[in-house]
């Protein structure tokens, strides 16, 4: 059974509207409620479909629109406006605020109940879509949380997604909150915002604590005016980067390595977004072979400069914004010339070097050199070229900052 409830203050809308909708089904119910009881009687029954009749005053109309959008136990219901006449603003500025559909006084009987009827469909598929999340749920299939597919299940429904040709010509986008946007991060705030601005065909998934990934049927273009929709729904506090890349593989390893090394570029350089290309990511494999004389200098010269400028520079840049506020009377530097990287930190007579230097072949040598009373022990750490990447040399920093604060600031 489906129930029908019509907001009017006006009887002959109610006599108009029950004869027009007589091909329901006789199990259907049609009611009717003026504008006083409605938000009680509606919170009663919570019923399939609204139809709100507009109000001689418009403002009740939107409160009683926005007073049903809000309300999580009407999920399941859908909104169609019932206008007198047909205001082009009108309906636009309902729309925003959430109705499925409309309709005008004088539109033909038949009409008035294919609507209804259609919202009454997508009502019923709502509902099956919500029991079968449900179930998946249950199985750790879908993350109960956020309702999108789980960090544990993702790639496999990713790949499968692609195996089927699901996605073809479009985009895989990852999005995540960047160090200040961490701040003001929550999850309902992220999901709220996701949910609103995709399509039921789009599929996302929860990557990690912080990382969504979402297939877009759409091309870069409209990849990337999802994530500003996305963007303006959330505070502008909360900043979110993304790393774009369109779906040219079958194998969503290969979609998903693009993807992530687009999102990293964008966070180290303070982008809003970055989109995939050839260049973006050097392939390290040959750094990783042992050096075999002088005639390959000038090779990993080259290499080592591009990981400074790429790699080294960006994440020491970020620490230290990132820190500074964090670290009450401690002074943070950091530069990169051709030759070396340095982040240092100094409170009072106590300074503390990390530094990384290219002994001219296929490795790194990142020298530790702490000053100061009880210091901690001094190292040496050689890294091969291929390894330095964003993620360990922030490990390093991070680490060798611990040492520091753990020794000289007591925390």
């Amino acid at each position: 059974m489906n129930t029908v409830i019509l907001v009017t203050d006006s009887i002959d809308i109610k006599k108009k509207l029950q004869e027009n909708l007589v091909l329901l089904r006789e199990t259907d119910k049609i009611l009717a409620v003026n504008y006083e009881n409605a938000q009680d009687v509606l919170y009663d029954i919570r019923p399939e479909i609204v139809i709100v009749h507009e109000n001689e005053n418009r403002d009740k109309t939107f409160k009683l629109i926005k007073y049903i959008k809000s309300k999580k136990i009407f999920d399941l219901s859908s909104i169609i406006l019932y206008a007198n006449k047909f205001d082009r603003d009108f309906v636009l500025e309902a729309y925003d605020e959430g109705i499925e559909d409309y309709i005008t006084d004088g539109d033909d009987p038949t009409g008035m109940l294919i609507r209804t009827i259609n919202c009454i469909k997508k009502s019923g598929l709502i509902n099956k879509i919500k029991n079968l999340k449900n179930y998946l749920g249950c199985y750790g299939i879908v993350d109960n949380k956020t309702g999108f597919y789980s960090p544990k299940f993702a790639r496999e429904i990713f790949e499968m997604e692609l195996l089927n040709g699901n996605f073809n010509n479009g985009c895989y986008m990852i999005i995540a909150p960047d160090e200040e946007g961490k701040k003001e991060f929550t999850e309902e705030k992220i999901v709220a915002a996701i949910e609103e601005t995709i399509r039921i065909d789009d599929t996302v998934a929860k990557i990690s604590s912080f990382r969504y990934g979402i297939l877009l049927k759409t091309g870069v273009d409209g990849a990337i005016n999802v994530l500003n929709k996305i963007k303006a729904l959330l505070s502008y506090k909360c900043t979110i980067k993304a790393g774009i890349t369109m779906i040219d593989s079958k194998k969503f390893q290969e979609i998903e390595k693009k993807a992530v090394c687009s999102l990293n570029n964008a966070l180290l350089t303070n982008r809003d977004y970055s989109i995939y290309s050839g260049d973006d990511m050097e392939n390290d494999d040959w750094l990783s072979i042992p050096d075999k004389g002088e005639k390959n200098y000038k090779f990993f010269k080259k290499a080592f400069d591009q990981k400074l400028e790429k790699v080294i520079a960006p994440v020491f840049y970020r620490l230290q914004k990132s820190y500074e506020e964090k670290l009450s009377g401690v002074r943070i530097e950091q530069f990169t010339d051709e030759q070396q990287s340095i982040f240092r930190l100094i409170k009072g007579k106590n300074e503390s070097r990390l530094t990384i230097v290219s002994p001219g072949f296929s490795k790194v040598i990142v020298y530790i050199v702490h000053s100061g009373l009880d210091s901690p022990e001094n190292r040496e750490i050689s890294l091969p070229l291929n390894v330095v990447t964003p993620q360990k040399i922030s490990e390093l920093v991070e680490g060798f900052i611990n040492e520091f604060m753990c020794v000289y600031t007591g925390n």
